[in-house]
């Protein structure tokens, strides 16, 4: 079963082509640009963001642990440390002036020998190796890396950060002297970290070495979290913290989205720099630009199908009407005609109700060609068209049967009444102007009448119409003859045929 129609199947495939161009089209340019962003996701925007934000990061970082390095080589501290401790007010006032100059939240010392707590303020306690908040001092003590960095977050205010770096004091000998430091706060780290979040979609987050959040711009991330707890990410933490020197670019599915993540390794406190960015933000407008070449392919295809659905409708009208039509007259033509005689014929044998023909010609047409050419006589066979479609009725049928003859179709029409028809056809004819076209001639026509028989062919009712036709022009034309069944013939003539007859 063919679901459209044979008319119909060529407007639908070109449908198709319009849409199948502007699908591949639409996915193609889509894949390019959808390409590209990733490249450029990888390539530069990812690699540059990671590098801006580490170096940010490092800056801020560095520089507490500079200030401790340098009061770790002053050779003041390492003077003051090995003659003594004399003066503790020296000390205070020194660590008292590294603060104020380097807007500190404290600057501190821890001797060795006498485990004295030294701060600006003067001496705040002795440390205890009993005392577990004092142990950090004896961890450093043995270790034998030089600086140690700790960050304390303040989980009131999430903008809050406090970095605390502890740098081992050492004598030219190398022997333990004690600790010297300073906290600073680093509160434009986080506030960094948020304004590079809000480029591209980005997120950021900073991983301590136990692998729990120590920053992160996005509001909704709890500081508590750790990477294990954050999705996507705690399927590749151990590719992420890798603990070396060169950045590690990861891609990893989530959901239906492409996800690019940048690890950097932070050596000073031992973090890791995670920006994440989703391949889908970038490529958002893309695929807006695409449902819009779809949307818009859509709507030419359906305009083109309109058009060409109204065009290829208006030509089958034409197509339809030139093959039933007499381009001369506008009348049906005899192809047309005899479908619908045999219908009309079907319709009268099975309702009973009577049905007339008539067959007319032109009088001496020929010769109206002759004496005034052939467009004189369209022009009459024009004209008489337009009178007997003036004088039928709705259901009547007039067809021209060929050159000069006419057939007209009586429905539901008894020979009496189709008699009275003829005559005043014959009539209207004889009494028509046709000076304009033949000045010198009198149109008129012969008619041969007769009725359908039950169950009579169509060869059988055309040729007796034909040939009372033939008998109203023997007898002298102008005039109608009357085929009746069983042979029976007659003539009608009036006053009027008679006077104008040739």
């Amino acid at each position: 079963m063919r679901i459209f129609p044979e008319k119909y199947r060529i407007l639908v495939c070109i449908g198709a082509l319009l849409l199948a161009g502007f699908l591949a089209t639409g996915t193609a340019a889509y894949r390019v640009s959808r390409d590209a962003v990733q490249r450029g996701i990888t390539e530069q925007a990812l690699p540059l963001a990671s590098d801006s934000l580490y170096a940010e990061i490092r800056a801020e970082l560095l520089r507490p642990t500079v200030i401790a390095a340098m009061m770790a080589n002053d050779s003041f501290v390492r003077d003051w440390l090995l003659g003594g401790e004399v003066d503790s007010d020296a000390m205070t006032r020194y660590l008292a002036e590294i603060r104020q100059k380097h807007d500190a939240v404290a600057a501190f010392l821890i001797s060795d020998r006498t485990r004295k707590y030294y701060q600006a303020e003067g001496i705040l306690k002795s440390v205890q190796e009993s005392d577990a908040q004092d142990s950090w001092f004896f961890r450093l003590k043995e270790n034998a890396a030089p600086v140690v960095s700790e960050v304390d977050i303040d989980r009131a205010n999430r903008h809050a950060m406090t970095v605390f770096v502890h740098r081992r004091l050492l004598d030219r000998e190398g022997a333990f002297l004690g600790v010297a430091g300073v906290s600073m706060r680093t509160d434009r780290l986080a506030g960094l970290i948020s304004d590079y979040e809000k480029q591209a979609g980005r997120r950021i987050y900073v991983i301590d070495a136990q692998r729990k959040l120590v920053l992160a711009g996005t509001a909704a991330t709890p500081l508590e979290a750790t990477i294990d707890t954050l999705p996507g990410l705690r399927d590749h933490a151990r590719e992420l913290l890798h603990g070396g020197v060169r950045p590690v670019l990861l891609q990893y599915r989530q959901d239906t989205s492409s996800v690019f993540v940048s690890s950097r390794y932070i050596p000073e406190p031992g973090w890791h720099l995670l920006v994440v960015q989703n391949a889908e933000s970038g490529v958002q407008p893309f695929q807006n630009a695409f449902m819009l070449v779809l949307a818009i392919g859509a709507g030419v295809t359906l305009l083109v199908l309109v058009l060409a659905l109204r065009t290829v409708n208006r030509y089958e009208s034409r197509l339809e009407r030139m093959a039933g039509t007499d381009m001369l007259t506008g009348l049906l033509n005899r192809q047309a005609f005899e479908i619908v005689f045999r219908q009309a014929m079907l319709d009268g044998d099975r309702s009973g109700r009577p049905m007339a023909g008539i067959l007319f010609d032109v009088d001496f047409f020929k010769q109206v060609n002759d004496a005034h050419g052939h467009l004189a006589g369209d022009e009459v066979l024009r004209r008489i068209a337009r009178i007997a479609k003036g004088l039928l009725r709705e259901s009547d049928i007039i067809t021209r049967w060929g050159g000069e003859e006419f057939v007209v179709l009586l429905k539901e029409c008894p020979l009496e009444q189709a008699v009275g028809v003829a005559e005043k056809l014959r009539y209207e004819i004889d009494h028509h102007d046709f000076s304009t076209l033949v000045l010198d001639r009198h149109v008129t026509i012969s008619l041969g009448v007769a009725q359908h028989e039950m169950g009579e062919t169509a060869t059988v009712f055309f040729d007796r119409v034909d040939e009372a036709l033939f008998k109203a022009k023997a007898n002298g034309r102008n005039r109608l003859h009357v085929a009746r069944a069983g042979g029976l013939g007659g003539n009608t003539e009036t006053a009027a045929s008679q006077a104008s007859s040739a």
